[in-house]
Order: structure tokens, then C-alpha cells, then sequence
């Protein structure tokens, strides 16, 4: 007999080997018809897979992620079906799962068109439609390459060869398309209904630009036709609120070919850069931070001292001088190491909190580049503190909360926590480590947060905490960071005097707040899809006079504001004020006042709020304590 294990702690005993499909039907016909796969002692397999031994088995269905993964992973497959469908000439290469949906990518003689992209959905419903079951078959790996050069598949032939000869190899046979995966796959074709091809774009053949040049075709798949409109609807506000766009509209910043990846900051762009750098800096001040200025250029001698020469010369910009070769600081730890270095400390000292607006520049390849979301120069709220092991713990606390009243100041309050533990190849001792991943769990188990461990995913010299938040449209963007790191205060000879007058090595922890200052400007750009809050807001207030009559009024007015700190204009045009009114609206400037003859006599301001709200007329006093509430509140 066969003894199954189900996930309520039930069992289930087959005199006979049973498919995972057949103990779905088993348990009930709902089951069966929602089955997608199933989870083996833990590996998820197909509903075909055969079970010939006692075993813990969970049904996957659509409810579960894995099933959703399923889901779309068997959707690039449909995908690259219809296009051998449509286009018998094109050959498949890959086509893995990303985030919201998947991608293929085809070689084919000439540029698919947007109409062409239809054609292949409507494919696409069309096979979906069939419901043809899809089928598991293991070949030897010499058998499958002469297969697929039969076929002229060269790509997939190139792949197969790459894999060990006495390795079985995973295809999978759908009507007349069959394709290499190690799987699983959904069952049949009909499962997969909600999805739509998204985009074209070009991708070199593994990556390197030495290769073809190929078609990659972006999708996305859902288990329900809710879920797929959600995320259109969540692409299309995007879409609305893409700082590039707004950036322009709103006269912030722009970006030219003359310097790639590179931000020219207008003066409001600046004036939003300054709210956010001014408040990060009474943060700094507030807990106990130093800050400190670094060369931008050092020699080439200390980025292989500390480490980065060897992992991450290609992304650095480099330059020569008298017979020295230096480089483009990519990131601020190792010259900040060497402020720390400038002395002796004792532990006494422990821990020294630096901080800096620290400029990077990495040679990012200009196809990664984003707006100002991805760049070539940018600038960090780049943190370290050098503390003993017993420190760990409670620097690690104070940062949690410290970034948790950041992201709030901001507006986000959704925050997801990740523990990254150690890897395979990693420096330290196990005792160091066990020491300082349990300093950070602890940590975030005593700011009473929920967190995921990202078992394996640390860093070669520490593990780390990764601090994403949410946005308005539920997007995560990672930007905080904590890094536990043994390795590069010994490989730049950082040291303190111990209490008992011996010589140790410091616990170096890198942190960030909000990462780079240009993302995270980018990402509150989106997130208020410009609007910003009034504390944030490039320009707070316009005064307006309705005529000229009253133009000396709303100067004052404004000169008034200005005093009491806040960025205030005039607009003296000769214009109707119902046009400027709706400019400054467009502008999503916070408050509008308007001064007729009546203001002035009174002494008062008719205000309106930004979203068309009329606040009625009110003496200037009563608008100042209003705007101080609003800005101390960062409402």
C-alpha cells in the first residue's frame, strides 16, 4: 500500500502507484478540475507525476503562488506555440517567468509589428481554447539536440548541448509544439485563460552583445479576469504618473544624450531635492550621525585593498594621472573607512555613526538605465557605523525604527522586511556569523515586524536586512538596507582598543535609508503622481491678483509667506485668473490665492486648495497657523 499525506494531516492509501491527478480526483471533482500541479515532500511536479512510494503531497491550484507561477510559466510556453503557429520560420530560444508575467524570446527574419503582437494573442485564446493536454516526455540529451537541428531550432539545440550528456532531458509536447523545461507545467492549455502580450523589445542572445539580436516578447498572465484588469488598470495609472513624464511637466528635471544616465536638475526639481537632503539631515543629527565628505576619485590601490577592484572593476569609471590609475567612487564605505582610520579609537568610542551625502557613478549599461530611477551618478543616503559584535542587535533596532518613522514622514507605511542569510562562499567564521544573523532576527523580531528569510542570499562578508515599501498603486520598491560586514574593516585595517588593551577589529555596518536620493525622488514623484505634500511641495503657495489694481497686495502677501518660510510666488500676468487658476493646477501647486479689491480692503485671502477645493476667504493669519499645522504634520 501507498500512504499519501495530505496538508489537514490526513492520509490517503492507494493499493497501486498513483498520479498526483488521480489523488486530486480521489479527495473531490472540484479538486481534480482546480489542479495545476502538486507539491512532493515539498518539489512541485506535475498532475501527471507518479507517486510509487509514501509521500506528503499538497494540491497546487490558482489560489497558491506556486500556481500562479505555474501559470504564467506555461502561458510563455502557449506564447512561444502561437508564434511557431503564425511564423513557422521563427526559432525559440528562452522563455522564463518575471515579476507580474513572462517573456520569450524568438529569432526571426524581420521585426514583429504591434499587429502581429494581436495576431499571436488571438493565437494564443485560440489554442487556449483547444484545452490540448500538455504532456511529459524525458529524452536522451543527444536525441533531443538532433531533434531540435532537424527542426532548424538551432537556439534550443545550443542549449540542450550545454547540459551534461548523462542528464535526462524534460520536454513538453502540447498539440504540434513541443519545447525543453525541467517543468512542471499545467495540465492542458485550457487552464490558462487571462493574459495579454504586453510589449516588444530587443534582447542579444544570452546576454551578450557579440550575438544576434533578438525579439523578446513581454506577457502577462493572471489566474482571474479581475486580477488581469487590476493589474491593466495599475499599468495604465502608472503609465499616468511616470516621473519621466512628470518630471518634464512639472519642470523638476531632464536628461539628454549628452551625459547618459545623467540628471540635470532644474530649481524646483532642486528645491525637492533639498526638502528631502535638509530632512535627511536633521535625521543624521537627531541620532547620533556624523557626517563626513570623501573624495570622489581614489587610487586604483585601495578599491583592491578593500575588495571592490576584483568584483566590480567593470562598473567603475576610471581615469589616469601621473602614472597612477584611480577610480569613480561607486559606492562610499571604503572612504569611509578611512575616515575611521584617521585615528585611534577605543571601544569606549563604539559605536561611531558616519554619514554622508555620498556621490556615486557606476558604468551602468544604457540599456538598464530608467529615468532618474536608474542611473549612472547618483547620491546615497549612505550611512555606516562601526560598533563591537555585542552592538550589533541594538544598532540594528534603532535603524528599524528610525527608518519606519522615515518611511511614515513620507507617507508609506506599508514596509516588507527580508533577512538575507549567508551563502555558500563566504568569509568569517560560522561562530561570527551565527552571532550576527541572530543579532539581526532578534532585531526585527523586537520592532515586532513580520519578516521573510532569503535563505543563502547574503552577502559574501555579512547577512543583511532589505527594507521595500509600497507604493500608492501597491508597487514594492526595495530601498533601505542593513549590513552586517566582517571582511573590509580587517582588509583595510580598521581596529579599536578592546577593554582589556588588546587590538580588535570593528563590525562595520553599512546602512541606507532611502538608498539612492534620485529613486527615491522618483518613486515619491509616482507615488503622489506629483502632487506632492505641502512640506515636499517645490512651490507651497501662489498669490493671484485678480487685476493689476491689486498686484502690490499679493506681492505682500507673498513676502509675508516667504517670511514665515514658506515657498511662495506671485503671478503678476495679465491674465484671467480662471487660466490661472487651472495653470497652477495643472503645476499641483497645494494652495492658490486669489486677492480681488474685496481681499484687499479686508485684509484677507480667498484660498483654494490643490483637487478644486474652495476654502472660502480668510484673513492671512489664519492661513499661516493653517499651513504650519499642514507642514509640521507632514499630512
Amino acid at each position: 500500500m501507498i500512504s499519501v499525506q495530505l496538508p489537514d494531516g490526513s492520509k490517503r492509501a492507494f493499493d497501486r502507484p498513483v498520479t498526483v491527478g488521480e489523488v486530486a480526483a480521489s479527495i473531490g471533482p472540484g479538486l481534480a478540475k482546480a489542479a495545476l500541479a502538486g507539491k512532493v515532500d515539498g518539489k512541485l511536479v506535475d498532475t501527471s507525476y507518479l507517486i510509487d512510494r509514501d509521500v506528503a503531497l499538497a494540491i497546487t491550484t490558482d489560489r497558491d503562488a506556486d500556481g500562479l507561477e505555474l501559470i504564467r510559466h506555461s502561458t510563455a510556453h502557449l506564447l512561444a506555440y502561437a508564434v511557431k503557429e503564425l511564423f513557422p520560420d521563427a526559432q525559440v530560444t528562452i522563455g522564463p517567468v518575471i515579476e507580474n508575467g513572462f517573456y520569450y524570446d524568438f529569432s526571426y527574419k524581420r521585426p514583429f509589428t504591434p499587429d502581429d503582437l494581436a495576431a499571436i494573442e488571438k493565437k494564443m485564446a485560440e489554442l487556449a481554447r483547444k484545452d490540448e493536454p500538455v504532456i511529459r516526455e524525458e529524452w536522451q540529451r543527444d536525441d533531443a539536440v538532433r531533434y531540435f537541428e532537424s527542426i532548424g531550432e538551432k537556439y534550443k539545440a545550443e542549449i540542450i548541448a550545454s547540459i551534461p550528456a548523462d542528464q535526462a532531458i524534460g520536454l513538453y509536447r502540447e498539440g504540434n509544439f513541443i519545447d525543453l523545461c525541467r517543468g512542471p507545467h499545467v495540465p492542458s492549455t485550457g487552464k490558462l485563460k487571462h493574459f495579454k502580450l504586453m510589449k516588444l523589445a530587443g534582447a542579444y542572445w544570452r546576454g551578450d552583445s557579440k550575438n544576434e539580436m533578438l525579439q523578446r516578447v513581454y506577457g502577462t498572465a493572471w489566474a482571474k479576469k479581475e486580477d488581469l484588469d487590476q493589474y491593466l488598470r495599475m499599468l495604465e495609472e502608472s503609465e499616468k504618473r511616470d516621473h519621466r513624464k512628470l518630471g518634464v511637466s512639472l519642470d523638476l528635471f531632464h536628461m539628454q544624450d549628452e551625459a547618459p544616465g545623467l540628471v540635470f536638475w532644474h530649481p524646483k526639481g532642486w528645491t525637492l531635492w533639498q526638502q528631502v537632503e535638509q530632512y535627511m539631515r536633521r535625521v543624521y543629527q537627531d541620532n547620533g550621525y556624523q557626517e563626513v565628505k570623501c573624495p570622489q576619485i581614489l587610487d586604483r590601490r585601495l578599491w583592491e585593498r578593500s575588495g571592490h577592484w576584483e568584483n566590480y572593476k567593470d562598473h567603475m569609471f576610471t581615469t589616469h594621472s601621473e602614472n597612477r590609475d584611480y577610480a569613480v567612487k561607486p559606492m562610499n564605505c571604503p572612504g569611509h573607512v578611512q575616515v575611521y582610520n584617521s585615528g585611534l579609537h577605543s571601544y569606549r568610542d563604539l559605536p561611531l555613526r558616519y554619514g554622508e551625502f555620498g556621490q556615486c557613478h557606476r558604468n551602468e549599461t544604457s540599456g538598464s538605465l530608467h529615468g532618474i530611477m536608474r542611473v549612472r551618478g547618483f547620491t546615497q543616503d549612505d550611512g555606516h557605523i562601526f560598533c563591537t559584535e555585542d552592538q550589533i542587535q541594538a544598532e540594528c533596532l534603532a535603524f528599524t525604527r528610525l527608518l519606519q518613522q522615515v518611511y511614515r514622514d513620507f507617507g508609506f507605511t506599508d514596509v516588507i522586511y527580508k533577512l538575507s542569510t549567508r551563502p555558500e562562499k563566504r568569509v568569517g567564521s560560522d561562530q561570527s556569523w551565527d552571532k550576527a544573523e541572530k543579532a539581526l532576527i532578534d532585531s526585527l523580531d523586537a520592532a515586532g515586524v513580520a519578516w521573510e528569510e532569503l535563505k543563502g542570499e547574503g552577502a559574501f562578508y555579512g547577512p543583511k536586512i532589505e527594507y521595500s515599501l509600497k507604493d500608492a498603486l501597491g508597487r514594492v520598491w526595495q530601498c533601505g538596507t542593513m549590513q552586517v560586514d566582517f571582511n573590509m574593516p580587517e582588509r583595510l585595517g580598521a581596529e579599536y582598543v578592546a577593554d582589556d588593551s588588546s587590538r580588535r577589529v570593528p563590525v562595520m555596518l553599512h546602512r541606507a535609508i532611502v538608498g539612492s536620493m534620485e529613486r527615491f525622488i522618483g518613486i515619491l514623484i509616482e507615488n503622489f503622481a506629483g502632487a506632492l505634500p505641502l512640506w515636499l511641495a517645490p512651490v507651497q503657495v501662489v498669490v493671484s491678483p485678480i487685476t493689476d489694481a491689486q498686484a502690490d497686495y499679493a506681492v505682500q502677501i507673498q513676502q509675508s509667506l516667504k517670511k514665515h518660510g514658506f515657498r511662495a510666488a506671485p503671478d503678476l500676468r495679465n491674465e484671467k485668473i480662471s487660466y490661472k487658476i487651472r495653470e497652477h493646477s495643472l503645476q499641483k501647486v497645494p494652495y492658490v490665492l486669489v486677492v480681488g479689491d474685496k481681499e484687499k480692503v479686508a485684509g484677507n485671502v480667498a484660498v483654494r486648495a490643490r483637487g478644486n477645493h474652495d476654502l472660502g476667504v480668510m484673513p492671512i493669519a489664519d492661513l499661516i497657523e493653517r499651513l504650519q499645522t499642514e507642514v509640521s504634520s507632514r499630512a
